[in-house]
Parts: C-alpha cells; structure tokens; sequence
C-alpha cells in the first residue's frame, strides 16, 4: 500500500520562521487593561462633576460654621463688655481703720491693707492663744541691708473702756489701729473685739501707706511680710529690709 504524504512537504525551518512571524505580529493585551477598567472622557466628567460638587458642599459648610463662631463670638464680647460696665464700681475693703486715721502730706488718707491669708492667721493665733485683743504691731526702723526693717511683733492690746469706742490710753497717741473682716465690706470706725488688727505709729505708717500685709508659707518658714509697697525701690531676698524713694 502506498503511504500518504503532501506534495510539497514544508521543511522544519520553514516551519520555525511561519510561527516566529505570527508571534512577533500578534498583539498581546496588556495586563492592566484586563486588570483595570478602561479610562473615558465620560468618567473624568462624572469625577470633575463630583469633585466641584464636593468642594462646593465643604465651602458652604465652612461658610456657615465660621459665620456661626462670628455670631458667638459677637455676643461673648457683648457679655464681656456687660459684665464690665460694672467695673467702675469701687472694690470691696476688707480693711478698715477703726482708730487714728491719718493723712498724708497731700490729705489723702494713709491706709494698710491687711490681706485674707494674713487675716486668718491672726484668727487662728487669738484662737490658739485664746485673746481676743490680740494684735500685731508692725514698725519701721533705720537698718538692715536696703536702708529700711520691718520689726513685726504680736501684742496685747487694752480693751476699749466706755461707751465711746475710744482705745485705751496705752496704745500710743500717734498709733493707728486697722481691722479686718472676712468676706464682706468693711465700715467699721471703732475697734471689734476679736478681730484681727494690725497697729502702727504715724512714722511707720507714713512709710507703709497703700502696702499690704500678708502671710507667707515658704521654704524657709511662715511669716507676716509687706507687699506691694508703693514707696520701696527694692527689697532684700528676706524680705525685712527695704529701701525707699526720696
């Protein structure tokens, strides 16, 4: 039997450069087409149209809430400004003198602050010690490192005798008696038994006017101390000694 074979048999070679060409001349498809969706014109609009849509939502809900904090803040300062229409009004004293008040060169009334920690405390040394007529002297002498001490003592004042309020004839003529009261305004003018108070001589005071006293706790102990005194230039780091202006 005869065998079958093409008439014109196609050689290896032949072969290899048909399948070599057919490669080199198909297109293969890119990954990330088959991967990731197609890009159109129609999908920018809709991300454009989406995006200003956006950016527009985020303008009006800024707009609206700064104009919120505008208004608030408005009407903070309306209340601020309310609040301080009343600051005119004069400020509590807590301190009163109740004997000798004095003046000054100028005719203004020489006072001392007595402050709250340094009310208390005197309330608790009277209570502690059990005398109401406790009080504290405080007096200015030449010396110390700046010029000017504080020389601070604990005394007993005499009860006032009579009915006219009047202190004792103990308590020096030029001496000044000033009281405090907790939590309210003072007007007192004549010495409250049991209450705290702080004496001075006309000297002492004309160097300590518009000065407070108070109490300090620190480091290196607790003591009454002046502060704020508007006539001292410096002061030591003790605090006792002082310099003035002349």
């Amino acid at each position: 039997m005869a065998s079958l074979r093409c008439a014109k048999p196609a050689s290896s070679a032949g072969l290899f450069v048909q399948l070599a060409r057919r490669t080199l001349t198909s297109t293969a498809t890119p990954v990330l087409d088959i991967l990731a969706p197609r890009w159109s014109r129609q999908t920018a609009r809709l991300e454009a149209a989406y995006s200003t849509t956006t950016h527009r939502a985020w303008c009006d809900k800024h707009a609206a809430a700064t104009h919120t904090m505008t208004n608030s803040r408005a009407r903070l300062l309306k209340n601020i400004g309310q609040r301080r229409a009343f600051s005119h009004l004069p400020a509590r004293q807590a301190t009163a003198c109740v004997h000798n008040l004095q003046v000054d060169e100028d005719g203004k009334e020489m006072r001392l602050e007595i402050t709250d920690r340094a009310g208390k405390r005197l309330s608790q040394i009277m209570q502690k010690d059990k005398n109401p007529d406790l009080a504290l002297r405080i007096q200015v002498e030449s010396g110390g490192c700046h010029g000017f001490q504080y020389l601070m003592s604990l005394v007993t004042l005499p009860p006032a005798e009579g009915s006219d309020g009047h202190v004792s004839a103990a308590v020096g003529e030029d001496d000044s008696i000033f009281e405090y009261a907790e939590g309210e305004e003072y007007t007192a003018t004549s010495p409250t038994p049991g209450a705290p108070k702080i004496v001075l001589d006309q000297p002492s005071l004309d160097l300590l006017k518009g000065s407070k006293v108070d109490f300090t706790m620190e480091l290196i102990g607790s003591q009454f101390k002046i502060a704020d005194n508007p006539l001292a230039t410096s002061s030591c780091g003790c605090g006792t000694s002082f310099d003035i202006k002349m």
